[in-house]
């Protein structure tokens, strides 16, 4: 594997305990690892030629590879669909079922890489995707090889269905699988794909969908199967005021009763959203070190809500960011998703009686970077490899470009404050396990003229059911 040398940056945010920035710094990559931090003082003439390549950081700041902990990539199929641009929660869900029982192997591979090239370009360089329907021969694998083709991390979610309309629950039942079908596949996909060694490229994850869509026993068995494989587990949970109520009338308790009751509690378990959780939900997911992949963008976007963030991070909760589905953000860009956390996390605080007396340095520009840093790693277990800048640590870097329109007269003042006080750029260079995927702001892996192409006719050919 090439050696790589970061010659020089403007400034390095290296995420650690002591939030430690540099100026002037270099890093050494070699072996997929952050070989070492070197300090601005330390000549380096040598090691320039030493190196397979040296980048020119002066221009740059540079953060650990940003980590999204939800998605579902498929979606970046029906985005903007008209039907349900301003649909709330349950009523889209029933208005884009009926168009994804189409979904064919190709449009979730082309999909895959569609979605994970936006991610890439963000900065972000390690994805969950959370996929819950299989029709017409579709399979997680299909995921997974699109990862490995665009040279993204991964964490794999085998999603599931299997409570229909005709039982009580929200999808049509021909999108519904049975259960046993379920666990076998699931298990399937735990041998084969995943890699539980250090700096991996690929995980898998257990993942039912919701309470409105799979049955309790199968959440339960689910848990088991999870834990005898020492996989993680992962649901959406408490997302909005309907889904309160359906687990309410249901079940007859709250989601985080549901959840408790279930076995989904736990360090190695985190639910999506999590907006409407109460507070005694919230305590338990503290205690339980429970984590929430929160996506502000799509919860403002099908307004579920605004998850009570400083309070959940105050009280211990592991907290990590989400671009969710590209059908309910309609985007996949997570510095932005950084951004507009911090902003709705200083909104909701002022929503709140005596909220002015919080103000907005309850949610800073390094907070929400921590989130999309190691807040991420945490959430999906990695952060001991994952989510700093670290000597040892995965070589996954996200630089961007400090003298673009965007950062005028930020980047001058405070480079790693402007990163999300400014306009979202695209990152001029990001590397995933000491690969150069985005190389000046471009992917280096696939070819996206025909990419893009290809996954519009398919688009179309979704929303028609023409394929």
């Amino acid at each position: 594997m090439p050696s790589l040398l970061i010659h020089r940056a403007r400034c390095i945010a290296t995420m650690d305990d002591a939030n430690t920035e540099l100026n002037d710094a270099s890093l050494l990559i070699r072996d997929g690892r952050i070989e070492r931090i070197i300090p601005a003082h330390e000549p380096i003439d040598e090691l320039l030629t030493q190196v397979d390549e040296v980048i020119d950081a002066s221009r740059h700041v540079v953060v650990p590879g940003l980590i999204n902990t939800h998605h579902h990539m498929y979606q970046s199929l029906t985005r903007a669909i008209p039907s349900v641009q301003n649909a709330e929660l349950f009523s889209w869900l029933k208005g884009l079922y009926p168009i994804w029982v189409g979904l064919t192997p190709e449009m979730v591979r082309v999909s895959g890489q569609v979605a994970m090239a936006e991610l890439l370009l963000s900065g972000c360089t390690t994805s969950s995707d959370h996929l819950y329907i299989y029709p017409g021969g579709v399979r997680l694998d299909d995921s997974i090889e699109a990862a490995h083709t665009i040279g993204m991390r991964f964490t794999a979610t085998r999603g599931s269905m299997s409570v229909g309309e005709s039982q009580g629950g929200l999808p049509p039942d021909r999108v519904v699988e049975q259960e046993p079908a379920i666990l076998k596949e699931t298990q399937r996909l735990i041998e084969t794909w995943h890699d539980a060694s250090y700096g991996s490229m690929t995980h898998v994850a257990v993942a039912p969908c919701s309470p409105f869509s799979v049955s309790q026993d199968l959440m339960r068995e689910s848990a088991k199967l999870a834990r005898a494989h020492g996989v993680r587990l992962h649901t959406h949970l408490a997302e909005n005021d309907h889904d309160i109520a359906y687990t309410r009338e249901k079940f007859n308790c709250t989601p985080a009763q549901y959840a408790e009751d279930l076995g989904w509690v736990g360090h190695d378990v985190w639910h999506a959203h999590g907006v409407k959780l109460d507070e005694e939900g919230s305590y338990l997911f503290a205690r339980t070190r429970t984590g929430i992949a929160h996506c502000p963008c799509s919860n403002m976007r099908l307004a579920s809500g605004i998850l009570p963030l400083r309070k959940m991070l105050d009280a211990g909760v592991p907290v990590g960011l989400g671009v969710d589905g590209s059908a309910s953000n309609d985007a996949a860009h997570l510095l932005n998703e950084a951004r507009q956390a911090m902003l709705l996390a200083r909104v909701g605080r002022a929503l709140e009686p005596f909220g002015c007396d919080h103000g907005p340095a309850e949610m800073t520009p390094r907070d929400a970077l921590r989130l999309a840093t190691r807040g991420g790693a945490e959430v999906l277990g990695r952060a001991h490899e994952l989510g700093q800048i670290k000597a040892g640590y995965c070589a996954d870097i996200a630089m961007f470009r400090t003298d673009t329109l965007s950062m005028a007269g930020g980047a001058v003042h405070d480079p790693v404050g402007a990163l999300l006080l400014c306009a979202s750029d695209n990152a001029d260079y990001t590397i995933v396990n000491g690969r150069v995927v985005v190389r000046q702001g471009h992917i280096t892996t696939v070819d996206m003229g025909p990419l893009v192409e290809r996954h519009n006719q398919l688009a179309l050919q979704l929303a028609l059911g023409t394929n």
